[in-house]
């Protein structure tokens, strides 16, 4: 694939000096296109870091340790163990030019949970029990139970009281916050115009997002001017390094995972997960198909996290795997079926999983799918295996939506179908708990019990990576991967 790019950047020449006018868009070319720019409903990781650069929350996360910050929120005090006195900026205005109110705040949390709109989100806001105006520039946020997660819950994006019940919007005419609105809005073309008085000051560039499937592709867009930012770039950052783009990288707040279904078929037993575990070479993928820009993972929270668990690395022991699955299945090879997407990379990498795993004496097939297929097959159970990632691990409780035995498919993400009490017990603990002290030591607790029973397989940690062109530089991808940078660049 570098040498595909390699060859083709020969022929541009000086193709680069045709640099676009410092008037025209910035363009931002990433590999799937943004589904949604409805905060209500966007999941998908293109969706959900394009929806945070037209709306905003009360709340954002700091780019590099992740921790709560105000955002459309001027201050905060917590009154009692169930009670948040938030303080509203008076300098913001939605893009309509109406005025931030305590009602906003009010109807969209109201919307968030409503059955009426089913929003993906709803697990975000369930502990809040209701959300009361103090004067014209205040809320108290109360809620339902102790709730550890509440400041950085309050990161979704504030809805306009009169739209929040609204149907689902999903090219982006929906009020918002945040420092772009959307000019137009087609598949694989997304223009964002600058706006005044949001969340942040007015940026000083439109911004086009455009959908360029193919690796190259956005490489070359790149090399020849016609972009500014690519992201995806994992394979082709030494070429693009070396024909003067600027490659920025860091540690992403991000876990690439292998699930299996735990209560039936070929992964029931503990032995045959333990030896997918003790099967895999984290460190050789990530060093090769990678190119070094991936860190092997241990556990699930990654490692630049406030509650990261400092356990010892998951051996990699061809040997010990093949009398694992041995001892899982006498006699017989195992033979399990691994979903992935159909990004061309991925599948080179569920490829090489499959190998290891079959050399370890397990028959495994790659199945490639369309990701909305994929979450559906996963939600129904209909699978065996299969790799994910988790694009930004902000906040530990998440783990209690991916294990408590209350939220298997539909009620939540514990696809494995774990039920183990004494989980269940720990993540309760976590999510009521209000000392950092206290949760960091319970979700060790999680992490080991994790790793004991093989509820999920820890692959490894993606670097953040972005190419710019001369006129993006300066920008750079928070820690989660969002774009709001793009508002910041001059």
């Amino acid at each position: 694939m570098v040498a595909l790019l390699a060859s083709a950047t020969g022929s541009l020449g000086c193709g680069r000096s045709a640099v676009r006018a410092g008037g025209d868009p910035l363009e931002l070319s990433v590999p799937v296109d943004v589904e949604t720019f409805d905060p209500r409903y966007a999941i998908d990781t293109y969706s959900l870091r394009a929806t945070r650069l037209v709306h905003a929350g009360l709340v954002r996360l700091d780019p590099d340790t992740l921790e709560p910050k105000p955002y459309l929120a001027k201050s905060w005090t917590w009154t009692d163990a169930r009670t948040l006195h938030v303080e509203l900026r008076d300098d913001v205005r939605f893009h309509s030019g109406a005025p931030l109110t305590p009602a906003d705040v009010a109807r969209t949390i109201e919307a968030f949970q409503s059955p009426q709109i089913a929003s993906r989100h709803l697990k975000v806001v369930e502990a809040i029990e209701r959300v009361d105006a103090d004067g014209p520039h205040a809320v108290n946020v109360v809620l339902s139970r102790p709730h550890a997660t509440l400041l950085t819950d309050l990161e979704v994006p504030i809805l306009r009281a009169d739209q929040a019940m609204s149907a689902p919007d999903p090219d982006g005419t929906l009020d918002g916050l945040g420092p772009y609105r959307v000019a137009r809005s087609t598949r694989g073309d997304v223009l964002l115009e600058p706006v005044n008085d949001g969340a942040l000051p007015r940026p000083a560039h439109a911004v086009v997002i455009r959908t360029v499937h193919d690796d190259n592709a956005r490489a070359l867009r790149l090399l020849a001017g016609k972009s500014d930012v690519a992201l995806s770039v994992l394979t082709l950052a030494p070429a693009l390094a070396k024909d003067g783009i600027a490659i920025e990288e860091r540690p992403g707040a991000n876990v690439t995972y292998l699930v299996a279904r735990i209560d039936r078929g070929p992964l029931a037993d503990v032995r045959a997960r333990r030896a997918v575990s003790t099967a895999i070479d984290r460190a050789g993928l990530a060093a090769t198909l990678f190119e070094g820009h991936a860190d092997a993972a241990s556990t699930l929270i990654p490692p630049n996290h406030w509650a990261h668990a400092d356990l010892p690395t998951i051996p990699f022991d061809p040997s010990a795997a093949r009398a694992l699955f041995a001892a899982s299945s006498p006699g017989v090879r195992p033979h399990a079926t691994l979903l992935t997407s159909t990004d061309r990379f991925r599948v080179t990498v569920a490829r090489a999983v499959a190998q290891e795993l079959g050399d370890a004496g397990a028959d495994v097939e790659v199945v490639p799918l369309e990701l909305g297929t994929m979450l559906a097959r996963l939600n129904a159970g209909d699978f065996e295996m299969a790799i994910l990632s988790f694009p930004e691990f902000t906040e530990p409780n998440v783990l209690r939506n991916m294990f408590h035995s209350a939220f298997a498919p539909p009620a939540g993400y514990n696809r494995a179908h774990v039920r183990d009490a004494a989980l269940d017990a720990l993540l309760d603990a976590g999510d009521q708990s209000s000392s950092p002290a206290e949760r960091r030591a319970i979700y060790a607790e999680v992490e080991k019990s994790v790793r004991d029973n093989v509820y999920l397989v820890p692959l490894w940690n993606e670097h953040v990576l972005v190419a710019t062109s001369e006129r993006a530089r300066g920008f750079t991808l928070t820690t989660e991967g969002r774009w709001i940078g793009l508002a910041k660049l001059p």
